[in-house]
């Protein structure tokens, strides 16, 4: 069963660094600002999420789950809401392209 865990765990660390790998291929491959923060946000927190895990199965210690409970909550709740102010910023610089907004709700607000 130990064996079984340990292949599990290195399944999930190299699934976890490859989400971590392409949220960085991403940053740099991708123009505009939403593409480029979404890139950053969601593969990097599953990434990280999924790397917990193995750390957790290939430990097997109490313990060591619950300290990394606090690390996934907290990840799971900055990486977006930095997501957010980077993206109001750049709306309120003007760096975004207006024109591949679907729809534009800011307009109004921050006008």
């Amino acid at each position: 069963m130990g064996d079984v865990l340990d292949i599990l765990a290195l399944v999930l660390v190299l699934l976890g660094a490859l989400l971590c790998v392409t949220a960085g291929i991403g940053l740099l491959r991708f123009r505009d600002v939403p593409s480029r923060l979404h890139a950053a946000t969601k593969p990097q927190v599953l990434g990280l999420l999924l790397i917990s895990i193995a750390i957790a199965l290939s430990l097997r210690s109490w313990t060591v789950v619950i300290a990394l409970i606090p690390v996934v909550l907290i990840q799971m709740a900055t990486a977006p809401l930095g997501a957010h102010m980077v993206g109001r910023q750049a709306y309120r610089n003007g760096t975004i392209d207006e024109s591949s907004l679907v729809l534009d709700e800011l307009r109004d607000r921050d006008a």
